[in-house]
């Protein structure tokens, strides 16, 4: 009979140990944004939202997910409305920043996190499922990245560090 509780004893630690190392269970938490950049095919880098962005990205225990973009350099709107911005503002705006939020899910085997945007500021992406690679995770820093950009421009990573 010991030897039984011995063996159950370590299935459950062993067991309780691989959970607590699950993926999940590490990106769980608040990210600082540090920066995105697309890699072309050439190797040429750029960046979406500037060298030094602005933002956050946040993952629940429960699978749900909100992610804030914004370059450091984004326009003010001259009128201090927003709903009066001027179209070259509002283009400006549009185009160095992004928000989305929805669900996620992770393949351990695959190393993937799947957002499933519930709605976005790009409107296009409501509905979609996005895939991205987790190629990189420690107690402090976390990339994800999606090996093929819109229109072959590359692959594109997120790099964010954990918000203390």
């Amino acid at each position: 009979m010991n030897k039984h509780i011995i063996t159950l004893a370590t299935l459950l630690l062993v067991s309780g140990t691989a959970c607590a190392d699950s993926l999940k269970e590490k990106i769980v938490g608040t990210w600082d944004f540090v920066t995105a950049y697309v890699t072309a095919p050439d190797g040429k880098k750029s960046y979406p939202f500037g060298e030094t962005p602005k933002g956050i990205i946040i993952f629940t225990p429960d699978g749900r997910f909100a992610q804030i973009h914004v370059a450091s350099d984004v326009p003010k709107i001259a009128s201090n409305n927003r709903l009066t911005g001027t179209a070259e503002e509002n283009q400006a705006i549009m185009r160095r920043s992004i928000s989305v939020f929805g669900g996620y899910t992770v393949d351990e085997t695959k190393k993937t996190v799947t957002f499933n945007i519930v709605s976005s500021s790009f409107p296009n992406w409501e509905g979609e499922a996005q895939t991205r690679v987790i190629d990189l995770l420690t107690a402090d820093e976390f990339r994800n990245t999606n090996p093929n950009v819109a229109g072959g421009r590359g692959s594109a990573s997120n790099l964010y560090k954990r918000a203390k």
